[in-house]
């Protein structure tokens, strides 16, 4: 059995050579000053405590104890939803991932007791699943369009193979390829085919398969996803695009169904071309793409329209104040995206990784790290009823449906991960952020205020190749290099290339002028609109900075005048606008009669920022005068 490559416990290495590669996590350091650096150093210090302390709380891993015999609730039933066995699995992954990154030994003994609870519950064929050894009478895998039986499984295999690279418990290793076994088994290509409703075990034995060599568990990922779009699952009140059964994954070209469910197929198909070579997926995986990030992604990164469903609406269907645009979702995206910045090395890729985590992701977790948004709209309605946790007016503490909690967590332990790549050549920089990045015969120590700045100082030892992304809205960069030659110059959307000696050191300035930018035509919610963004960061307006007696509704912005800045962290915009007079019947004659209306200016902060000082009104598009 071929061992894992030596210094890569990144997610997401692929075996077969690829076009980029992942940097080690150890060769990877984020500035805790840094926006994303800091926000790790929240995860380690708060969300993750916060997440074991959680699913303790909520019976989650009293689930597990009632099965052997020692319940802290005598006679006690299965608590949670049926997928609750995830949250602890996803926490544990965190928790792996934060081992890698910083050697902590903080949650040893939980992992010691973990480890030893799931050896006792796992069945000796290897199947382990609270909710369906602790219901009488059902059956594994039985009810696999709803039962999520495999999308725990893989997330117990991730977890496993995070906890392995952090130099942890090697048991969890042992109970997670006993179950993959045991899928590898069942799933045969010889048994009836069989999918589960909710994707996400196809990415996790992959990744397995890259952590020890086993040709099975890349085999039954391959089935798994070979077999969707054949009618395998009843297509139920939602319909096959719910469970992504609806067409084979090379003919499945438009973005639909379940977001969450639709992005985690499409990353483990990804996974799988990166592994066999397979044109044709590459071909329909970047049609995917182009549907969902080109016709159906909200302007912050988030994913998902429609709330029955959790789903993709219509090719721009994206109302702001209806916006789904889970959690997951856009963590689900990057991952995605992720995968296809290695297949073929296009900056439009990290591009939209950076757009997801400095809004729709950043926005989900407040500053503290200990509360959460499940749903992410881009515009709450003055009045607005957030008593429903699934459109809350505020962050909540944990929900019932607790997938993006533990989610944030171990995307933000691992983020580093995702920042840089190497090749042949030397070394790519493709999330901005202050930080030391290590390829094989070159170090890059980045020093930047970045995304409130423009300035990059980048400060070379060895000799190579370094690649730097230049973001789509750069028009104008420059770039600066001493003891270096610039091979590409600084293009909007592309990568300033340089070849680096010893000591070299290179200066990018990016432009950071505010902007306006104004959605297609076709994304009617918002015709007559328009959003702000500064660099990669789009703002909006909050009901706490306006003045008393007006709301976001009585707003239009005046775009003629200019937008301000202020000297703050982050940085906030004045924008010109004008109050108009709500008006008092519903419906009104054509043209509107004449009305006063009272210039003012008002304060814009960071979208991702909203909602940490109180309940209240808000809105990234705005109405122009």
């Amino acid at each position: 059995m071929n061992e894992s490559p030596a210094g890569t416990p990144a997610p997401a290495v692929p075996r077969r050579p690829a076009r980029l590669t992942p940097l080690p996590l150890s060769a990877v350091r984020l500035d805790p000053a840094s926006l994303l650096g800091g926000r790790q150093e929240v995860n380690a210090a708060a969300t993750i405590p916060h997440c074991v302390d959680n699913i303790e709380r909520t019976g989650v891993i009293e689930n597990f104890r009632r099965l052997v015999g020692v319940p802290a609730v005598p006679d006690g039933s299965f608590q949670g939803m049926l997928f609750a066995d995830s949250d602890l699995y996803k926490t544990l992954e965190a928790i792996g991932w934060e081992m890698a990154r910083t050697g902590t030994d903080r949650w040893a003994g939980l992992l010691s007791d973990v480890a030893e609870l799931l050896e006792q519950v796992q069945t000796p064929a290897g199947y382990l699943n609270t909710r369906v050894q602790g219901t009488p009478g059902a059956e594994p895998f039985s009810q696999l369009e709803h039962s999520h039986e495999l999308y725990c499984a893989g997330h117990l295999i991730q977890a496993a193979v995070a906890i392995h690279r952090g130099g942890g418990d090697p048991r969890f290793l042992t109970i997670a390829r006993r179950f993959a076994d045991l899928i590898a088994r069942t799933f045969t290509a010889d048994a009836a085919p069989r999918i589960d409703g909710h994707p996400e075990v196809e990415t996790a034995l992959i990744e397995l398969y890259r952590e020890t060599g086993e040709e099975s568990y890349l085999r039954a990922a391959e089935l798994q996803i070979e077999r969707r779009g054949h009618g395998v699952l009843p297509p139920g009140g939602l319909g096959s695009q719910y469970y992504q059964d609806h067409l084979p994954v090379r003919a499945a070209t438009e973005a639909i169904g379940h977001s969450v469910r639709q992005l985690y197929l499409a990353a483990g198909v990804t996974d799988l071309q990166l592994e066999n070579g397979d044109e044709t997926l590459l071909h329909a995986m970047t049609q995917l793409w182009d549907s969902a990030f080109g016709t159906k992604m909200y302007i912050t990164g988030g994913h998902g329209s429609r709330h029955r469903d959790e789903a993709y609406g219509d090719p721009y269907e994206l109302p702001p104040d209806r916006a789904y645009a889970e959690t997951c979702a856009s963590i689900a995206a990057l991952q995605w995206s992720w995968r296809l910045l290695l297949a073929t090395g296009r900056a439009r890729y990290a591009e939209e990784m950076e757009r997801a985590l400095l809004n729709a992701i950043a926005a989900s977790t407040t500053a503290d790290g200990t509360a959460f948004f499940y749903s992410n709209p881009l515009q709450l309605r003055t009045g607005h009823d957030g008593s429903h946790e699934d459109a809350p007016s505020e962050r909540l503490p944990w929900y019932e449906c607790a997938c993006c909690p533990p989610n944030l967590a171990r995307l933000l332990a691992s983020v580093h991960g995702y920042a840089a790549t190497s090749d042949a050549s030397g070394l790519q920089l493709h999330l901005l952020t202050a930080g030391s990045f290590t390829a094989d015969t070159l170090t890059v120590v980045v020093e930047t205020g970045y995304p409130w700045s423009g300035e990059v100082l980048m400060s070379i030892r060895g000799r190579g190749e370094l690649a730097v992304r230049i973001p789509p809205w750069a028009a104008g960069a420059t770039a600066a290099a001493t003891g270096a030659k610039v091979l590409a110059e600084p293009t909007a959307g592309d990568y300033l290339r340089v070849s680096c000696d010893d000591g070299a050191i290179v200066r990018i300035t990016l432009p950071m002028k505010p902007r306006l930018v104004r959605a297609d035509r076709r994304v009617d919610a918002v015709r007559g609109c328009v959003a702000i963004e500064r660099g990669p960061i789009v703002y909006c307006v909050e009901q706490a900075d306006l003045p008393d007696g007006v709301t976001v509704e009585q707003l239009a912005l005046d775009p003629s005048g200019a937008i301000l800045e202020e000297v703050s962290h982050p940085v906030h915009l004045r924008l010109p606008a004008i109050i108009t007079p709500l008006d008092t019947t519903l419906y009104q004659p054509y043209p509107p009669a004449s009305t006063a209306s009272t210039p003012v200016t008002i304060t814009a902060i960071p979208y991702y920022t909203w909602a940490n000082r109180e309940p209240g009104a808000m809105r990234v598009w705005l109405p122009l005068a």
